[in-house]
């Protein structure tokens, strides 16, 4: 089960979600339909590039595979997923060599992105890319593979200039749907009921070379992942650090003072580094307690008053007025709607 420090910390890049919202944009979606409920907003979406955590990711892909009426979603969206959406992990892979070496780079560098999953090259009479599923979010799952598929077989032509999927077989982890049609367009044959998602590729493939090979490129393009990694495992931005030692909090939360001593820096450094981030810690703590909020309310039986004080209220009636403010509605009802 995922702690609430992980379901909730700053987890995947918001290209991901910008790419769905513009597939429901094609769809004739209008942008305040596509964020209805998700507690979303158009403009930072769009804008920033601060991580969304995986309950804003459940809840926007909810939303939208409801109103779309399309199961089969993650495939349509994942077939729109151009190489810039890797980031500098895309560019490092259309370098490379080879088509093994591009996907290694991926897997590699996938953190930089997200943390749900990543595709692994495997050698050997008949190849293959077997995704390693590092999360998984059982209702979520088909969007989640669809995507992951339709965006490397798209990446795999762009890196040869030739089409492949007439020439692959997929084996699917999930029992064949009653849209399977809708997943004829991925692969020569689909065997559906298999115990991972694995692409069967022609003898040889991962040795084709990459069309646009450039080793000084490529060598660019690592050093600034590597450097991008390296941040990550120092905690990320400074915004992301702050966040995930609020999420670990109980009951009493730091003041700015306090977590600006933690960050090794004055209280107005702290300000301005985050000002740059176009954060500010007030609405870290808001957007903090408001998810941990939610999250408690919906997966916990804890009372309304205990959710309070284990979020630093005291009073219940304070804690269900700001509630309020965040979501439109009392704690109770927030509840009863989930």
């Amino acid at each position: 089960m995922l702690t609430r420090q992980l379901w909730l910390g700053p987890s995947i890049h918001p290209v991901y979600a910008r790419l769905i919202c513009a597939e429901m944009k094609r769809r004739g979606f209008l942008p305040f339909d596509i964020l209805a409920g998700t507690r979303l907003n158009w403009e930072a979406l769009h804008h920033d590039n601060h991580f969304l955590s995986f309950d804003q990711m459940q809840r926007l892909l909810n939303h939208l595979l409801t109103l779309s009426q399309c199961p089969w979603l993650g495939i349509e969206v994942g077939g729109h997923t151009d190489v810039s959406a890797h980031g500098a992990a895309g560019y490092a892979a259309i370098a490379a060599a080879d088509v093994g070496s591009a996907v290694g780079v991926l897997q590699r560098y996938a953190s930089l992105r997200q943390n749900i999953a990543a595709f692994r090259p495997v050698d050997g009479p008949v190849p293959a890319l077997v995704l390693d599923e590092k999360i998984l979010i059982p209702e979520l799952r088909e969007y989640l593979l669809g995507h992951f598929t339709a965006a490397i077989l798209r990446l795999m032509e762009t890196l040869t200039g030739e089409p492949l999927t007439e020439h692959i077989v997929l084996h699917w982890p999930l029992p064949e749907p009653p849209w399977a049609e809708a997943y004829t367009g991925l692969a020569r044959e689909i065997r559906f009921g298999a115990t991972e998602l694995r692409i069967l590729l022609p003898e040889g493939y991962l040795q084709t070379a990459c069309l646009a090979a450039d080793m000084d490129a490529e060598r660019l393009a690592l050093r600034d992942c590597e450097n991008q990694l390296q941040r990550l495992s120092r905690g990320g931005s400074l915004s992301q650090r702050i966040k995930q030692h609020l999420l670990a909090c109980e009951s009493v939360y730091p003041t700015l003072a306090q977590v600006a001593e933690r960050e090794h820096m004055a209280p107005r450094t702290l300000i301005r580094h985050l000002a740059d981030e176009d954060q500010r810690y007030q609405d870290l703590l808001d957007e903090v307690r408001s998810d941990l909020a939610c999250w408690l309310l919906s997966r916990t039986d804890m009372s309304i008053e205990s959710v309070a004080e284990k979020l630093g209220y005291q009073d219940p009636t304070n804690f269900s007025r700001t509630f309020r403010r965040w979501l439109g509605m009392p704690p109770r009802a927030f509840r009863q709607q989930r």
